[in-house]
């Protein structure tokens, strides 16, 4: 396996978010997303059972993102275990043992909690690990969202599972909100040139066209030494996405593709966000970037932009913020 919400290069320590290795699972195909819809698949198209009324459930979230939505379902008292960067709520989580990290998880450790159920994460955990918990764990719960959308399924997934359907579905009304309020504030091009065809043909498109908001060429940065970003097939690049932001998509097909700082790098974008995480930019490496590109940069939060679950309905306002700014 390997978020959002990446991994970081071989040689750093290991963060939150970071590309995946070549190991990663191997997502369930479409095919298998028509199961019933009320049936509980997860990401890999593996069909759950709801916990019986009765039965106390032991969790174990190798995923900080999910650990965080697992609390806000009002499920911590069934969290039995985390990785250390599993960090949110804090001070519920202060007292959850942990297992390691989410590369590097002590299975050992993991093995006398007795979990009945591990999360883990296509982007976040690797294969090999996830197949050797799959020995011992009666479920494995795979995630994998893709877009802030498909939060909505995961919120449905971990509720339907652990008989938290209420706090999920309050959940998605959250996040729906958040979605209509942030398509809102761009007119997508497509759209405006399909509303310009109807009204007046190609001359109506092209009106349209230079009416709706622009793109913006961005650049988002989640490693130094090598410099890494993300490919336009992430978690990420959807999330800028829903604001007209366009991410950069480097010459490779890797989805946390490395690169090199060129002339033609820096012509093909209008600004560059430097993420909080997992690389700890900081407003220092974001003026001297500036002075040496020519081409405004900014930090970001990388805990907003790139962790789904819960997270995602204040990442949406965050984004929001951001934009207008």
């Amino acid at each position: 396996m390997s978020a959002g919400s990446a991994r970081p290069h071989p040689a750093a320590p290991v963060q939150v978010l970071a590309p995946a290795p070549a190991s990663a699972l191997t997502p369930a195909p479409a095919s298998a997303k028509h199961i019933i819809a009320t049936a509980l698949v997860d990401a890999l198209g593996t069909v759950h059972a709801a916990v019986r009324p009765g039965d106390t459930p032991r969790i174990v979230s190798l995923v900080p993102s999910v650990t965080e939505l697992i609390c806000d379902l009002g499920l911590a008292h069934w969290l039995v275990g985390r990785t250390g960067f599993c960090i949110h709520p804090s001070e519920v989580l202060a007292s959850v043992p942990k297992v390691g990290g989410t590369k590097d998880v002590n299975l050992d450790k993991l093995r006398k909690l007795q979990p009945t159920h591990v999360v883990v994460n296509i982007d976040e955990n690797e294969k090999p690990t996830a197949d050797q918990i799959a020995t011992f764990v009666p479920q494995l719960i795979v995630t994998h969202p893709l877009a802030p959308e498909d939060n909505l399924a995961l919120y449905r997934l971990l509720g339907g599972i652990f008989g938290a359907e209420a706090r999920a579905e309050a959940l998605c009304a959250q996040l729906d909100a958040e979605l209509a309020l942030t398509r809102a504030r761009v007119l997508p091009r497509d759209a405006a040139a399909q509303a310009g065809a109807q009204a007046g043909g190609q001359d109506g498109v092209q009106r349209a066209q230079q009416a709706a908001s622009p793109l913006k060429r961005v650049l988002y940065c989640i490693w130094q030494d090598p410099w890494m970003t993300v490919s336009r097939d992430t978690y990420i690049a959807r999330m800028l996405a829903l604001v007209g932001w366009q991410q950069w998509q480097a010459p490779s097909d890797a989805r946390y593709p490395s690169f090199r700082w060129s002339d033609d790098v820096v012509n093909q974008i209008d600004e560059v966000l430097l993420s909080s995480e997992p690389y700890r930019f900081t407003e220092a490496h974001a003026d001297a970037l500036e002075r040496q590109l020519g081409k405004p940069v900014r930090l970001v939060d990388g805990e907003m932009l790139s962790w789904y679950g819960s997270r995602a309905i204040a990442g949406l306002r965050y984004l929001r913020e951001l934009a207008a700014s």
